[in-house]
């Protein structure tokens, strides 16, 4: 064989290897931009259902003084004699007193799309409301109108147990309502914190929460 016929072999291969390479190349950045677009999408959602929770956690905070807290079950018991379990100290449990007050029949707008966690499937029979794994959202109760607009008041994604997020579903970003019903996004930082003014916003040495510990009930 000549040398011409092996030099065009060699060409042809190396043409083949390099459209195969940008082939998968291409492949990977469309499914990296997928991914990011996926994830901006469930920000905006999960910021969305923030807003609606703010909103009838005002309407609650207008009737009965603050929002809702272990000291407003008994209230609201009374008020509505209601059916749904109310008892439990998670977020989930907290949250179940605006459904029993009939501020919302919604449990879609409790959801974030957050490790551990789906979508309710609209029930909301008495023993179905926002059962374990359908709510995504942490919760700092305790509070009322009259605080620092500025709190925070309900979250996403926390690491459960702790005053950390997780960098993960929302690129990097945690969700925030504050007891303006503003919701604020803010930088999630490599030691899983969210710092405010130099303090990380969920310590007590914040000024926003006079030396007290904010606190935070869980998602079941």
């Amino acid at each position: 064989m000549s040398e011409e016929p092996k030099s065009k072999s060699l060409e042809i291969g190396l043409a083949i290897f390099i459209l195969l390479g940008l082939i998968a190349a291409f492949f990977i950045w469309q499914d990296a931009g997928m991914r990011r677009h996926g994830k901006g999408r469930d920000q905006t959602e999960a910021t969305s259902n923030a807003r609606q929770i703010g909103l009838a956690l005002f309407e609650f905070e207008t009737e009965y003084g603050e929002f809702p807290s272990p000291a407003t079950r008994p209230l609201v018991e009374k008020d509505f004699g209601t059916t749904i379990d109310l008892s439990g100290t998670s977020s989930n449990a907290l949250f179940r007193q605006l459904f029993a007050v009939e501020f919302t029949q919604s449990e879609q707008m409790f959801f974030a799309r957050t490790k551990g966690f789906r979508k309710s499937d609209g029930l909301i029979t008495p023993g179905n409301v926002l059962e374990p794994g359908t709510c995504g959202f942490s919760y700092i109760t305790g509070l009322s109108a009259k605080d620092d607009p500025s709190t925070p008041l309900a979250l996403t994604p926390s690491s459960l147990g702790t005053t950390t997020f997780d960098p993960k579903p929302f690129d990097g970003k945690a969700i925030i309502l504050q007891i303006d019903n503003s919701v604020r996004s803010y930088k999630i930082e490599k030691d899983g914190r969210i710092y405010d003014k130099g303090q990380d916003l969920l310590s007590p040495k914040h000024p926003i929460w006079k030396g007290k510990t904010p606190d935070i009930r869980y998602p079941e």
